[in-house]
């Protein structure tokens, strides 16, 4: 049965775990986003230009691909506890670093440093999942993910106040620290008050392989494959970054020493896989420890082209509704930005909306369910045009926002099930593809128009259910190797 709602009121047990969590998450996300609503205070002090604060935004998510990836090693080695106390204090130093800049590339550094606490996500991913049962995983993750990304909109709300408040000169360094003092007392406050697994599952052993562990030779290469899309949307940052701006941030040489970097690492990834697993593999595996890497590969596509496409939305939706609209119904700047928020607001309620449903009538169906309404929806706000009314348009873009965010849910509700022991590491790698497919689709976008782009959105949705139909719906149980080495079996219900 689902979560009564009752319980959410709730301090103690799994609901506590839950709050801390959405509440670590919200954080990170008010750090992580603590510089967009004080860009023009921070222009006027510093004097910067439009081409570099397109840098910065850039940096602000190029580090979160690979940390994503390895805070999920982390977290299934360490647990959650340590996991997320450490990374909330330690990105509290880029944080101050950022508030103390006094030019750009000081600026520039200390965001890219401030990318990592974007991998916060995987964390909480992971402990809800050992917390939660099966049929209420899916609701408990929306709740986690929903309430959590509101903290982005929480610091465009807040943190303008506190900047004037302190005045108009420093004010936005007053402001940026003061999220990362959040940040530091959360840390310590996360520590003392979780525990990363419940009293019944006290004994369960930590990963330790360096790498995810894999069920067969063909999907180790599938696995070897997937991390190709991350490693080349890093490099295609080393591209825009040393060429495709104004102002190159890294010369040329520094360029091509960093293709050679991120690629060096790929191989010697791809060699930590093999040898991970060359001896697993050399060997029969019971059945009960079989998985399906394919499950992985499917969910990470499906949150690139769901939460990749909602980053890139947001990011041209104020621009595009203020031309389409400026004209025809006199609308502001102010005001299309506003209408543009109805796009995300809804994350609140349909992401754990999302999650709920996948719990009540399968994962599977849920996510193909929300895919064939995401399609729909980007293929109408294709023909959103200078003779629409604002209305029609804001009914549009919500509906399509509630499929988009309710979609997030369900890949989520699917995460924590493919196989425990390696949740942080499935997480992190579904997460990294949402950031890679932001990058790629605003890259696409300086292709075609913006209709086009929905256009191609939608299309990439109709793909998406092809995939879709491969994805097996869990289990609702799970096996763990204890201490003494006997093998429990878990029901999750």
């Amino acid at each position: 049965m689902s979560m009564p709602v009752y319980k959410l009121l709730s301090m103690q047990g799994k609901t506590k775990i839950l709050h801390m969590s959405w509440m670590a998450f919200f954080i990170s996300f008010v750090v992580w986003f603590n510089h967009a609503p004080l860009l023009m205070l921070i222009k006027q002090d510093l004097q910067i230009s439009d081409a570099e604060i397109e840098i910065i935004l850039l940096l602000n998510v190029a580090l979160t691909i690979p940390a994503r990836v390895i805070i999920g090693m982390v977290v299934d080695r360490f647990g959650a506890k340590i996991s997320y106390s450490v990374l909330l204090a330690a990105c509290s130093l880029p944080c101050f670093m950022f508030a103390l800049a006094e030019n750009f590339a000081e600026l520039a550094w200390s965001r890219f440093l401030l990318g990592f606490i974007g991998a916060g996500f995987v964390v909480g991913v992971r402990i809800i999942g050992d917390w939660f049962p099966s049929r209420q995983i899916g609701m408990a993750e929306g709740i986690y993910a929903g309430w959590g990304n509101f903290g982005s909109a929480v610091a465009a709300i807040i943190l303008p106040g506190v900047a004037y408040y302190f005045g108009a000169e420093n004010g936005w360094r007053y402001a940026i620290a003061a999220t990362g003092v959040l940040a530091l007392i959360y840390s310590l406050i996360y520590y003392l008050n979780v525990e990363n697994l419940p009293p019944e599952l006290a004994g369960l052993k930590s990963k330790r392989a360096t790498t995810m562990e894999v069920s067969s030779i063909s999907d180790l290469f599938l696995y070897m494959l997937s991390l190709t899309p991350l490693y080349a949307t890093l490099s295609l940052l080393i591209w825009k970054l040393a060429g495709a701006v104004p102002i190159p941030l890294i010369s040329g040489q520094a360029a091509i020493l960093l293709h050679l970097l991120i690629w060096g690492i790929f191989i010697f990834h791809a060699w930590q896989l093999v040898r991970t697993n060359a001896v697993r593999l050399s060997r029969p595996i019971a059945s009960i420890h079989h998985y399906r890497y394919r499950q992985v590969f499917i969910l990470a596509i499906a949150y690139l082209i769901t939460f990749g496409s909602k980053l890139a939305v947001l990011s041209m939706l104020p621009m595009f509704f203020f031309k389409t609209f400026q004209q025809s119904q006199q609308l502001s700047m102010l005001n299309a930005g506003l209408l543009a928020s109805s796009f995300v607001i809804t994350n609140v309620i349909a992401r754990p909306a999302g999650g709920w449903l996948s719990d009540k009538i399968g994962r599977k169906l849920a996510l193909t369910l929300f895919t064939i309404g995401l399609a729909g929806g980007y293929l109408l706000m294709a023909l959103i045009s200078a003779d629409w009314s604002i209305g029609l348009t804001l009914l549009v873009t919500i509906v399509c926002s509630i499929f988009m965010q309710a979609a997030e849910g369900a890949i989520f509700a699917f995460v924590p099930l493919v196989r425990r022991a390696i949740t942080g590491e499935v997480a992190g790698i579904v997460g990294a593809y949402g950031n890679a497919g932001a990058i790629i689709f605003l890259i696409m976008l300086t292709f075609v128009s913006p209709s086009g782009f929905f256009m191609l959105l939608g299309g990439d949705c109709i793909l998406l259910l092809g995939l879709i139909y491969y994805l097996d719906e869990p289990k609702n149980f799970i096996t763990e190797i204890m201490p003494d080495g006997s093998i429990l079996k878990i029901e999750l219900d």
